[in-house]
């Protein structure tokens, strides 16, 4: 290769434009020498990601073992039993809500096996 002209050597320092002079041709932009410029990408790793996600399953484990002691306890109690297990492993912040996910959980399940030790079914209803 020859040697840079001095137009050639300030376009190599200097982001290029698109207008060209007319008495050089087009040419490639020459690749920006790296700099030492912090990155603004976001570095997540899993391990910063777990005491967040331990958050909402203790939130979630709280909400089904709610919900189940109304309706579906037979699905609702074993989620929110694993969910707040998992939760409490993974090191919520939410300690006290995972563990009354747990104790929900295991009361839908309580109620579940009340019910159909005294009525043979799982429905319950209010009145006669």
């Amino acid at each position: 290769m020859g040697t840079l002209t001095r137009d050639h050597q300030q376009t190599a320092t200097t982001p290029a434009d698109d207008r060209h002079t007319p008495h050089s041709a087009p040419t490639t932009t020459p690749a920006r020498p790296t700099t030492a410029e912090p990155t603004t990408e976001p570095t997540t790793t899993r391990h910063t990601d777990r005491p967040r996600d331990a958050d909402g399953m203790a939130v979630a484990a709280f909400v089904l073992g709610l919900v189940g002691l109304l309706v579906f306890n037979l699905v609702f109690g074993p989620c929110a039993i694993a969910l707040a297990t998992l939760a409490l492993l993974r090191g919520t912040h939410r300690k006290g809500r995972a563990f009354l996910g747990l104790t929900l959980g295991v009361a839908d399940l309580v109620v579940l096996f009340s019910l159909l030790a005294a009525n043979d079914t799982v429905t319950w209803q209010f009145g006669g």
